[in-house]
């Protein structure tokens, strides 16, 4: 036994021990989010039963989301079925929705209180705009008030009209959002133009005259944007259908707030999947509605990518040159020890002074300086000198710049100081020994920098909530509006939609789900972003491996 611990071989099988339970923990984990999250866009069959509480019977209709089991004394504390203390129980949370007519769209339901269960094929589910789902059987379907179906025929009515209220929609949507956004826009720009006008005391009436032809020019093309989205409005709004619900009452929804129409308990396996790969699809590529809670996400994801690359735009060279500075250049003594520890230490602030910082010094200070020096006609409204696209990358830049630093540093050193002097001697000059010879042997250790600078950026989320993201961004940082790149608009984050979803939301139950799938997203993007650098770096290495060697 103390031979064997003398070889070593104890220290070995425990660190592959620690390496094994940490994969497992890690791949536990986003299995478990995956599940969670990916799992809640699966069509689930909707069930129909009759429910006793306290002497009473009343319908039931909804999806069974979750079960769980509770000792039969909790449940009658909770308000549920009485029950003998000492056994356990079963409960059902279940998605009841129609929010809008009950108050509440979950309910737990004890497992002794359902009886007669079953599973109607003409149960449908109307995924709505406002106010979440619907559950209950259709009864009739109207346009311009006069029912145009009803019974049986009236689903397959819904299933003809739906397409094209879903394209008149998008047409509406595309108007408000991309016509008459865009023209806002221009419209504000020669607002801003003519003010700065004003400011230099220009007199040239053709100038103003100019921008006031352009604008009556813009205002027209608001003007039949407008008449034409009249006409959209009412062609839309002449459809609706009625159904009733599982209190038996009859309510009469338009047409225009549904967003689709299904019945889950009539549907096979392949139409479940092609179902589930629309809602995918429609999380990956939608704007989310109902307050973050219903829709995509992709405006979370898209805030996310574009400010990791630009916090790697600015972080990167800065790193490398000043860990090119420490190493190449500065006399080693204690004032470069000093520094390096200083560097050391950055490292360890928590991301929130961070943010602090760069809401004090990038939104306020320099912010404040640039609109005082190039958008004076725009103030009081300030342009830069707000939380922005611009200040939340120059924030995660400064709070990874340390990481960059010491992993260049680190791979610096690993150079054998012969090359250099090799270098040297064949008449190069220091800078292009640098340049050509020490900067590219270096470069995988810069790229494994900038993987530790990547992963950390994209997963914070305190210091972001004070330099520029916001619960609900109305435009993207790029569009196609003139300068197309938006530096000073403010963003939404995927981190912070979690926490937004998790700890903000009224409604836990229908947006828990939502967290755990943005979680993983959260989790898949920040791999895409890694093993894209992870790739980059494994070239360098190989590219550069015959000089090392």
């Amino acid at each position: 036994m103390r031979d064997w611990i003398k070889s070593g071989d104890p220290w070995v099988w425990l660190s592959a021990g620690g390496v094994s339970i940490s994969l497992v923990a890690v791949f536990g984990i986003i299995l478990l989010i995956a599940i969670r999250g990916l799992g809640f866009f699966w069509p689930l069959d909707v069930m129909e039963a009759i429910v006793v509480e306290d002497g009473s019977q009343s319908r039931l209709i909804g999806e069974i989301t979750e079960e769980e089991t509770i000792p039969a004394q909790h449940a009658d504390k909770t308000g549920s079925a009485a029950g003998d203390p000492d056994t356990l129980q079963k409960r059902y949370l279940v998605k009841v929705g129609n929010r809008d007519k009950f108050g509440f769209d979950f309910r737990w339901v004890p497992e002794t209180s359902i009886k007669e269960t079953r599973y109607p094929h003409a149960l449908m589910v109307v995924e709505r705009r406002e106010w979440g789902n619907l559950y209950g059987y259709i009864k009739s379907v109207s346009v311009d008030g006069k029912v145009v179906a009803e019974g049986e025929s009236a689903w397959a009515k819904l299933q003809e009209l739906l397409p094209g209220v879903l394209a008149l929609h998008d047409r509406i949507r595309h108007i408000e959002r991309d016509e008459i956004g865009s023209i806002n826009y221009k419209i504000e720009r020669l607002r801003l133009k003519k003010r700065k006008l004003e400011l230099a005391n220009e007199t040239d009436p053709e100038k103003f005259a100019e921008l006031e032809r352009q604008k009556e020019a813009l205002d027209s093309q608001y003007k039949a944007f407008q008449d034409q989205l009249i006409g959209l409005y009412q062609e839309i709004g002449k459809g609706s259908f009625t159904a009733e619900i599982m209190d038996g009452r009859t309510v009469d929804i338009p047409l225009s707030k549904v967003v689709r129409a299904y019945r889950p308990n009539e549907m096979g396996v392949g139409s479940k999947l092609a179902f589930y790969a629309e809602k995918l699809w429609e999380l990956l590529t939608e704007d989310p509605r109902e307050a973050n809670t219903e829709g995509g996400i992709f405006p979370c994801i898209f805030g996310t990518v574009v400010m990791v690359l630009i916090m790697s735009v600015i972080v990167t060279p800065f790193g490398v040159i000043a860990a090119l500075y420490l190493k190449e250049y500065a006399k080693q003594g204690i004032l470069t020890r000093l520094v390096r520890i200083a560097v050391n230490n950055l490292a360890g602030v928590p991301s929130i002074v961070y943010g602090v910082f760069g809401l004090g010094f990038f939104v306020y200070f320099i912010g404040g300086w640039i609109d005082e020096a190039f958008f004076p006609e725009a103030l009081p409204d300030p342009t830069f000198g707000t939380p922005g696209l611009l200040w939340a990358s120059l924030t995660l830049a400064l709070l990874t710049l340390p990481v960059v630093i010491v992993s260049t540093e680190e791979g610096l050193a690993r150079i054998p100081s012969n090359i250099r002097e090799g270098s040297l001697a064949l008449g190069a000059t220091k800078a292009e020994t640098l340049w050509r010879t020490i900067i590219p042997m270096a470069s995988p250790a810069m790229m494994t920098g900038l993987i530790l600078a990547v992963a950390r950026a994209a997963g914070e989320v305190a210091p972001l909530m004070l330099v520029g993201v916001v619960k609900l961004a109305p435009s993207l940082p790029i569009d196609g509006n003139y300068p197309f790149i938006h530096l000073e608009r403010k963003f939404m984050h995927l981190g912070f939609h979690i926490y937004d979803l998790g700890f903000q939301s009224p409604n836990v139950d229908a947006v828990r789900p939502l967290v755990f799938a943005t979680a993983f997203l959260l989790v898949v993007v920040i791999m895409i972003l890694n093993l894209t650098s992870i790739a980059i770096r494994n070239h360098l290495r190989e590219k550069y491996r015959a000089i090392e060697s």
